[in-house]
């Protein structure tokens, strides 16, 4: 009953006037830089996030949230109509989803894709309903020393399922963390790392980094190789039907993709991309009927499974960030950011001290989702068109809006010169092949990291020795080192390498 009447409260709040449009047009941009390729939604929170300085702290994570999973729902048009991915949790949508609109049935695959999206994203948020009280109070037992081995867990874990180099990803972690080690130490008021520069002694603004990785560095990038591919016409999408039939035999993938990501959506460094890619994974390995065609040839299941795990994975990504003030993505850790400009920090209190906010952020998923299935259908081809528009014409827009919305945030032409800094590393680290994922991570929990440890100790006395005395935190601390070794093996490196070769062809 208790949990009935905070949803009952949080329905109250977001259907609100006010919330239910900033929802809206969450959902409207998500779906709309989800079609275009190379934006993604952490380039978009990232240069949205100063605007949520104006917005009351639930409406603007409201707005945030509905960019995210709206973002998921969009991916898929392109993959399936044009062969290219909108977001990299829609690669393998392509596989089948081309496939069959080669065959004349985009409309099949997309009605497929809707419809697995809406049940996966009603299944993940009722498990973030269900099961993010019930992680707060496993967290209460949690110290200092638990939080650090928690972090460390975590920083392995993205390590383990980031794509590419392994020395890499952990190289770009370490360099994370020293990033937000810059500026005066909170205990004693030391400064560290400023170079004598006045403007680093309040640290590095994690927007300016956010923004330049994955605003600038990936819309640079993307100059380079979307306007030849966005060569091909797009086909006009007549009518998106399915059949009673072709939705029973596609709802077991549904299923199993929306439970599938609902899990790996916790983890760190998953989220929606690792969800889909293990989707499909499962269902190639699923014995097919007689008759089936096989996957990757233009089998529903090849669609329905990777959808519905993505935006399962997209939802239940919310539970560490909230509970635990974990990001166990990118975007989780813009989420974050949003939420500590007003002054909110995610974690084991913040369903007592913010407890209409936890429960109106997960009413208006359930709305959002809604608003996706509704609008989606009617406005296929409007997106469709979209895809029109050359990459050269957008980049311009973009590059104002970011450098306006940096220098508003700290008024400081400071700022902007170290975001064209940053701006120059992510693009040449992109060259080299180092991924800005693990950095950004790196850089939210480095400081996280480092307050824990000096609390565990301090409370301590300055014993070592208590981040294993403490049942979970050795507990945590030797999945750490299981993983780390596990990653380490020859024959876990040569798989993971297959895996992700695969997943860019």
């Amino acid at each position: 009953m208790e949990f009935l009447s905070h949803l009952e409260l949080g329905f109250a709040a977001a259907m609100s006037l006010t919330n239910l449009g900033y929802a809206l047009l969450g959902c409207l941009l998500g779906t709309l830089i989800g079609v275009l390729p190379g934006l993604g939604p952490v380039a978009t929170l990232a240069m949205l996030l100063p605007s949520t300085y104006a917005l009351p702290p639930a409406t603007g994570l409201i707005m945030l949230a509905g960019i995210y999973y709206g973002a998921q729902y969009g991916g898929s048009t392109t993959a399936i109509l044009i062969n290219l991915p909108g977001e990299s949790s829609s690669v393998v949508t392509a596989l089948d989803g081309h496939a069959l609109t080669k065959r004349n049935q985009a409309g099949r695959a997309l009605a497929v894709a809707a419809i697995g999206s809406f049940f996966a994203g009603c299944v993940g948020t009722l498990l973030l309903a269900a099961f993010s009280p019930q992680l707060v109070k496993v967290a209460f037992y949690f110290g200092p020393a638990e939080y650090f081995s928690l972090m460390c867990l975590g920083m392995i874990g993205s390590v383990a399922l980031s794509s590419g180099d392994l020395l890499k990803a952990l190289a770009m972690i370490i360099f994370g963390m020293t990033l937000g080690l810059v500026g005066s130490d909170v205990n004693t008021g030391v400064v560290r790392y400023s170079f004598g520069f006045l403007e680093l002694e309040d640290g590095i603004d994690f927007t300016v980094v956010a923004m330049a990785l994955f605003g600038f560095g990936e819309i640079i990038w993307n100059l380079q190789t979307r306007d030849q591919q966005a060569a091909t016409p797009p086909p006009r999408v007549a009518k998106l039907r399915l059949s009673w039939q072709m939705l029973r035999e596609s709802f077991p993938a549904m299923f199993r993709g929306s439970m599938l990501g609902s899990l790996l959506g916790i983890l760190p460094g998953g989220g929606a991309v690792l969800a889909s890619f293990a989707a499909y994974t499962f269902e190639k390995k699923m014995p097919l009927a007689e008759g089936e065609i096989p996957l990757g040839k233009g089998n529903l299941r090849g669609v329905a499974g990777p959808e519905s795990a993505n935006n399962a994975g997209a939802q239940t990504s919310f539970i560490p960030m909230l509970t635990l003030g974990l990001p166990a993505t990118p975007t989780m850790a813009l989420m974050i950011a949003a939420l500590s400009i007003h002054d909110i920090q995610p974690g084991p209190q913040m369903l007592t001290t913010h407890g209409d906010l936890f429960w109106t952020l997960v009413a208006s998923m359930w709305i959002g989702n809604l608003f996706l299935l509704v609008l989606n259908f009617p406005l296929i081809n409007i997106w469709v068109k979209l895809l029109t528009i050359p990459y050269k014409w957008i980049f311009p827009a973009i590059v104002l809006f970011c450098t306006v919305g940096i220098y508003s945030i700290a008024s400081s032409s400071f700022s902007v010169w170290l975001l064209a800094g940053f701006i120059f590393f992510g693009y040449a680290a992109r060259r080299l092949g180092f991924e800005g994922a693990p950095l950004l991570l790196g850089f939210i929990l480095g400081s996280q990291m480092e307050e824990y440890l000096r609390r565990a100790l301090t409370l301590s006395g300055g014993q070592w020795d208590v981040l294993w005395q403490r049942p979970i935190s050795a507990t945590l601390l030797a999945g750490s080192l299981l993983l780390l070794c596990t990653i380490c093996l020859g024959s876990v490196r040569r798989k993971r390498a297959e895996i992700f070769v695969e997943d860019a062809e």
